[in-house]
């Protein structure tokens, strides 16, 4: 799976980018997040507050119920406002 991370997301855990393989038991976007969560300080601290946090898989706009596979590309950004 290709992760991505953006803006404070990015600065938590420490890059941008990266590739994970994922046990076979994550299957949905919140699975990911725990899962995640427990990967290092970083993610944890980037993960602290998920409704903090809005996600793409595969470039479109997803909930944490949303379906997963080691083959999608996941970016975790900040809320996003206009004006």
């Amino acid at each position: 799976m290709d992760l991505f991370y953006f803006a404070w997301l990015r600065e938590k855990v420490g890059t941008g980018s990266e590739q994970r393989t994922l046990p076979a038991d994550i299957t949905t976007v919140a699975a990911l997040v725990e899962w995640l969560k427990t990967q290092s300080p970083g993610h944890a601290a980037a993960f602290a507050d998920p409704a903090l946090v809005r996600v793409a898989v595969n470039q479109d706009h997803a909930g944490l119920d949303a379906i997963v596979t080691d083959r999608d590309e996941v970016a975790f950004f900040p809320p996003v406002t206009g004006g």
